[in-house]
């Protein structure tokens, strides 16, 4: 579906510096196809996926999501800010599907090893709940990119509160209702460089933004000789893989085919993770897999 018109010149913005610093990855295959076509395209082609595993309130959530055309709207908008007119990195809905599974991973690792997520402990409420939470900070902690990069978090605080609230309806009523809502904000404030996370919830999107670093999702900017730390690092990341750790809940495995991948990790992934709140529980290894690479970095285990 590439029969869209190409809208917008492709010319390089100059960033400021601030902007230049919170570039977490190149722009991806994906998201720089999606600018091509119209916002009707691309809001058709949309569609969250998610192992739901039995969460009734998660299903009916889900439904809703896929059948909501302003916030899928606010997904293209927020791509083609990124993409086409600051080519930074990707802000489509591959960007926050693969949020939105990484941070259910993590959560349901957690849980898993007996962690309680922070609206149980404080509310009372269930493990499903903190499901809801989760996967609503991931759909929508950066929709205010469909403003401005500059604040988008605040821009996404503004438009998400009348959003989940109707997403939400008859799911919750009130006062839980609010309750919710006011979880997901904390979870999107939380998500940007310098945000404090008050809840394991908030930590888990935090983190999952960070971990969308992959190859496949950096490939363009690299072969067109977009060379940066930014682009070798990113194009160094084979795979990322959510699993038990030996010493902590969760092990987060990274495989990279050059040592430049440390950067990614080392710079960014432990950056968000740090302050995050999921410190005492993850832990990051990372390796090189060529035989060339070996020899330099073969293990590199994160202290966090």
């Amino acid at each position: 579906m590439e029969t869209g018109p190409q809208t917008w010149p492709n010319t390089r913005m100059a960033l400021d510096k601030e902007t230049e610093e919170r570039i977490e990855q190149p722009v991806s295959e994906e998201a720089e196809r999606e600018t091509r076509l119209t916002p009707a395209e691309a809001v058709k082609q949309m569609k969250i996926n998610v192992p739901v595993r039995g969460n009734r309130k998660l299903r009916r959530l889900l439904e809703r999501v896929n059948d909501d055309t302003q916030l899928k709207g606010w997904w293209h908008a927020s791509n083609v800010n990124a993409v086409v007119r600051m080519q930074i990195n990707d802000h489509s809905w591959v960007h926050i599907q693969i949020v939105a599974n990484v941070a259910l991973k993590l959560l349901r690792q957690l849980t898993k090893h007996h962690i309680e997520p922070s609206v149980v402990r404080d509310y009372g409420y269930e493990n499903d709940d903190a499901e809801m939470v989760v996967l609503l900070g991931a759909l929508t902690h950066c929709i205010g990119m469909s403003v401005h990069r500059e604040g988008h978090e605040d821009f996404s605080l503004f438009l998400a509160e009348p959003k989940l609230r109707e997403l939400l309806h008859d799911i919750y009523e009130e006062p839980d209702l609010t309750v919710i809502v006011s979880e997901v904000l904390s979870a999107i404030t939380s998500h940007r460089d310098y945000g404090k996370p008050l809840t394991l919830e908030a930590g888990i999107v935090r983190v999952a933004d960070a971990l969308d670093m992959e190859q496949g999702r950096s490939r363009i900017p690299f072969a067109r000789g977009s060379i940066s730390i930014h682009s070798l690092s990113a194009a160094a990341i084979e795979d990322v893989a959510i699993k038990d750790g030996e010493q902590r809940p969760v092990l987060i495995e990274i495989t990279m085919n050059n040592s430049s991948g440390i950067y990614q990790v080392d710079s960014l992934l432990k950056a968000k993770l740090q302050g995050s709140g999921l410190e005492q529980y993850v832990e990051v290894v990372a390796h090189i897999d060529t035989e060339a690479e070996k020899r330099l970095v073969p293990i590199d285990r994160l202290e966090t």
